[in-house]
């Protein structure tokens, strides 16, 4: 069995989730189809020198992130203005919903983005955040306490 057959079945298998996962991250469509395009690619070709030990979504995604913090240092250089982030998560929200829910993740910071996009469309724990990103799980914890906080206070209206 070639490279390809795998790769396929594994973008199958966890593409979309990868996306929104790039998406949270990049607050960019294109960026994040290039990241989730990029991790593959990469993986493709490491799969061409040795199978990795265990391909799982943990894997794919710590590939994907790898891609998209790459992006957003390529981005800080080149100071782009991020598309919409939240309708492919929620399609079934208003577009007025969309707006303000999209401008209140914005807000946050990447670090925070991706902890609440862990925690709340993952489902992961502190410690699998933790473990995932490489940082405490006290960092965790608090990244994703700071950023509820922060979107509590915008979404609510107060902005204070």
């Amino acid at each position: 069995m070639g490279t390809a057959e795998p790769l396929a079945a594994w973008y199958d298998e966890h593409g979309p989730r990868l996306y929104r996962y790039a998406l949270l991250l990049l607050a960019n469509r294109e960026a994040a189809q290039d990241a989730v395009h990029e991790a593959f690619v990469r993986l493709g070709t490491a799969l061409a020198r040795r199978p990795p030990p265990e391909v799982s979504f943990g894997y794919l995604a710590v590939i994907v992130r790898n891609e998209c913090y790459s992006a957003l240092r390529r981005r800080k250089r080149r100071a782009e203005d991020p598309a919409p982030i939240v309708e492919p998560i929620s399609p079934q929200a208003s577009e007025e919903e969309r707006l303000i829910v999209d401008a209140a993740l914005k807000a946050l910071s990447t670090e925070q983005r991706e902890v609440v996009y862990l925690k709340v469309f993952e489902g992961l724990t502190f410690q699998e955040i933790s473990d995932r990103c490489g940082i405490s799980i006290n960092t965790a914890g608090s990244r994703y306490r700071y950023a509820a906080e922060a979107l509590r206070r915008t979404l609510s209206g107060s902005g204070r």
